[in-house]
C-alpha cells in the first residue's frame, strides 16, 4: 500500500504537530516540513514507541486496528465509517482548538489523529474510492498480539464487518416453490430465429411492442423484462449484431452456441451475464428509473456490482439448502452496503421511484440496492436456472453451485429427440431436439402456437421467406430428409417441394376495388374524355366498367351531375 513516510508527506502539515505530541517527538522551530516529516517517521518506526502508543488505545481502537490488519490493512472509507465513525477533517486552527487526538469523537478519529491510520485512494472495479489503511511498515511493528483487558466493562461491544460475510442459516420449510429450469436456452433459440427472419428495430435495447407481441406466443416464459434480458444476453455473448438499430444473429457465433449441448449453453449465457456491461440490471429493476448520464453514474460498472455480490454469495449461501432472501439482503447491507457504489458515494446518483422522487443517501439503500439484489435473484439468476425460488427464499441449483465456484459445471447426458414431420407438412419439435436444428426449421416454415412441442408448418409463405435468405427448396428437402432418417418424405411435402422447384415463383395480389359501371360504352368514353370526371378514374376494365380511384364518392357524384349524368352510389 504505502509507507509511514509517504503517508506523512501526503498529510496536512497541521497534523505534524499532533503526531509529534502523540509519538513524543521534539521538533525544532527552524525545521522545514521535510525535516519534521523525517523526524516523526523515525519515531513511528521505533517499536518501543509503537508499543507505548498501542497501550494508550481503548478496546474499540484495538479491535478496529486488528480488524484492518485481518483484511490486508485497508478498507473502503465508507465501510469503515459505518462501524467506527467518520473522521472530521480539520485545519490548524480547529485542531488547536478541539485537540481531536486527546478528545476524539469516535474510534476512527482516535486512530487517525494518532497517525495509526491514513486516508488514501485506489481504483476499484466500481471506480476510484477513498480507503482507510494502516501504513505497511507500521503494521510490522505494531504489537497487535497484545490485548488490553483494562476497563473492559466501560467499553461498548464492537461488532465490525468481516471479509466474506457469514453463512446464512438454512431454512427448513418454504412455500410456493418455483423450480428453476433452462427454458432460457429454448426461448433464446426462438428469439435468434425471429431476429434472423425479420431483423427488427430495437427500442431501448429491446424489441418494440409490436415485435414483442408477435414473438410472445412462441416463448415458454413471457414478459417484456425477460425479452430485454435475452437481448442483453445475446449482445453480451456476442450472438447478435446491431446495425442501424436492427438486430440480427452473428452467423458463426450464433451457430456455435446453437450447436452446443444444453449445459454448455447455460454456462455460456451465465458467464455472459456475469461479465456483461451491455446489460445494466439497474435499468430493469421494477420501480427504479436511473439517469445514467447524470451525477457520477458514468462510473457505474454493472459487472463489478455483480462480482461483489457473487463473492458474498460464494461464502454466505448454504450449498444445498433454502435460505432467506431477506436475510441475504440484510447481510449485504451490513457487510458490503457499497457493493455497487464507487467510493461508497450514496448521494451523487440520480434515481427516481414510481412517484418521481429521487432516491439518495444511505437511507434509500433498501429501495435501490435492496431492490437490485432481489432483482438479481428473482429474475436473471432464476431465469438462467441458477436458483430455485419460494416465498422469501431461494436455493442454489447444480448450475448455481457451479456458477459460484462451489462445484464443477454439470454435464448431464442428453438423449436428443428426432424431428416429426406429419403428412400435411406440419413439423413437430420437442425441447430435446438440438437447438441448431430447430433454428433451421424456423427459417423455412410458418410458426404456429406451441404447446408441448414447437409447431411449424412447411407452406408457401415459409418457403418464400427462406428464399429471401438464400435457402432454396433443395436445401429444405435435404434437411428434412436427413432429419427423417430412414423414413420416407411424406407425399404432400415431396409434391410441394417439387412444384416449387420445377417452376418459377408465381405471385398474385388480391385487393378490394370500387368499380363504376355505365349503361353504354359511349357514356364511359365521355367520362374518360372529360377532365373534371376523368381525375376520379383508374384503369378501364371493359367497354362499360372502370376502376374508381379514391374514396370521395360524394365529389364523384357531384362531378357526374354537373355533366348531366345521374349516379346511383351504394351507401350514399
Amino acid at each position: 500500500m504505502t509507507s509511514i513516510l509517504r503517508t506523512l508527506r501526503e498529510s496536512d502539515p497541521a497534523l505534524l504537530d499532533v503526531f509529534a505530541e502523540v509519538w513524543g517527538v521534539k521538533l525544532d522551530e527552524g525545521d522545514n516540513i521535510s525535516q519534521r516529516v523525517d523526524a516523526i517517521s523515525r519515531a513511528m518506526l521505533d517499536p518501543t514507541r509503537a508499543e507505548r502508543v498501542w497501550d494508550t488505545l481503548n478496546a474499540g481502537e484495538h479491535a478496529a486496528l486488528q480488524m484492518l490488519i485481518s483484511v490486508k490493512s485497508k478498507m473502503p472509507e465508507a465501510k469503515f465509517e459505518r462501524v467506527f465513525g467518520a473522521i472530521r477533517q480539520m485545519g490548524a486552527a480547529a485542531i488547536q482548538r478541539q485537540k481531536p487526538h486527546r478528545k476524539p469523537e469516535n474510534t476512527a478519529e482516535g486512530l487517525y489523529y494518532r497517525g495509526l491510520i491514513g486516508r488514501g485512494f485506489e481504483n476499484a472495479d466500481t471506480g476510484p474510492r477513498t480507503i482507510i489503511y494502516i501504513p505497511d511498515d507500521l503494521v510490522k511493528i505494531l504489537p497487535a498480539h497484545k490485548t488490553s483487558y483494562d476497563n473492559l466493562d466501560d467499553e461498548p461491544e464492537i461488532a465490525y464487518p468481516t471479509e466474506g460475510g457469514a453463512a446464512l442459516d438454512a431454512m427448513e420449510d418454504v412455500t410456493n416453490v418455483r423450480q428453476a429450469d433452462t427454458s432460457i436456452v429454448d426461448d433464446l433459440t426462438t428469439l435468434l430465429a425471429y431476429l434472423q427472419l425479420f431483423s427488427p428495430l430495437l427500442h431501448n435495447d429491446s424489441l418494440d411492442e409490436s415485435d414483442a407481441a408477435e414473438l410472445a406466443p412462441f416463448l415458454l416464459t413471457q414478459g417484456e423484462d425477460r425479452i430485454a434480458f435475452m437481448i442483453g444476453l445475446a449482445a453480451s455473448a456476442d450472438l447478435i449484431d446491431v446495425q442501424g438499430g436492427r438486430a440480427s444473429p452473428k452467423r458463426a457465433e450464433a451457430r456455435r452456441w446453437l450447436s452446443a449441448n444444453r449445459a454448455d449453453q447455460v454456462r455460456m449465457l451465465a458467464e455472459a451475464w456475469r461479465d456483461s456491461t451491455a446489460y445494466v440490471d439497474l435499468l430493469h429493476v421494477p420501480g427504479l428509473y436511473p439517469e445514467l448520464e447524470a451525477g457520477t453514474m458514468s462510473q457505474y460498472s454493472p459487472a463489478a456490482a455483480r462480482a461483489a455480490v457473487f463473492e458474498i454469495m460464494n461464502h454466505a449461501l448454504p450449498a444445498n439448502d433454502w435460505w432467506s432472501l431477506e436475510d441475504f439482503i440484510l447481510l449485504v447491507h451490513e457487510d458490503s452496503a457499497d457493493f455497487q457504489r464507487p467510493n461508497g458515494d450514496f448521494d451523487s446518483w440520480y434515481i427516481r421511484n414510481e412517484e418521481g422522487e429521487y432516491l439518495s443517501g444511505l437511507e434509500s439503500w433498501d429501495a435501490v440496492e435492496g431492490a437490485l439484489l432481489e432483482f438479481y435473484i428473482s429474475a436473471p439468476m432464476h431465469w438462467l436456472g441458477l436458483l430455485d425460488l419460494a416465498d422469501d427464499a431461494a436455493r442454489l441449483t447444480a448450475y448455481g453451485r457451479a456458477f459460484l465456484g462451489l462445484s464443477g459445471w454439470p454435464s448431464p447426458q442428453e438423449q436428443p429427440d428426432k424431428i416429426e414431420v406429419q403428412a400435411d407438412g406440419t413439423i413437430l419439435i420437442s425441447r430435446k431436439v438440438s437447438r441448431i436444428d430447430r433454428f433451421q426449421v424456423a427459417r423455412f416454415t410458418s410458426w404456429e402456437a406451441n404447446g408441448k412441442s414447437y409447431v411449424y408448418k412447411l407452406d408457401p409463405p415459409g418457403i418464400e421467406r427462406a428464399a429471401k435468405q438464400g435457402i432454396n427448396v433443395g436445401h429444405i428437402g435435404a434437411f428434412i430428409t436427413r432429419a427423417l432418417g430412414e423414413q420416407a418424405l411424406p407425399p404432400a411435402v415431396a409434391r410441394l417441394l417439387e412444384n416449387w422447384k420445377a417452376r418459377p415463383t408465381i405471385t398474385v395480389s388480391v385487393e378490394r376495388l370500387l368499380v363504376l359501371r355505365t349503361t353504354s360504352p359511349e357514356t364511359l368514353d365521355f367520362i374518360l374524355e372529360t377532365p373534371g370526371i376523368r381525375r376520379f378514374m383508374g384503369a378501364r376494365l371493359g367497354p362499360m366498367a372502370v376502376i374508381v380511384r379514391g374514396e370521395d364518392l360524394r365529389d364523384l357524384r357531384d362531378a357526374l351531375g354537373e355533366h348531366g349524368i345521374q349516379a346511383e352510389i351504394a351507401g350514399l
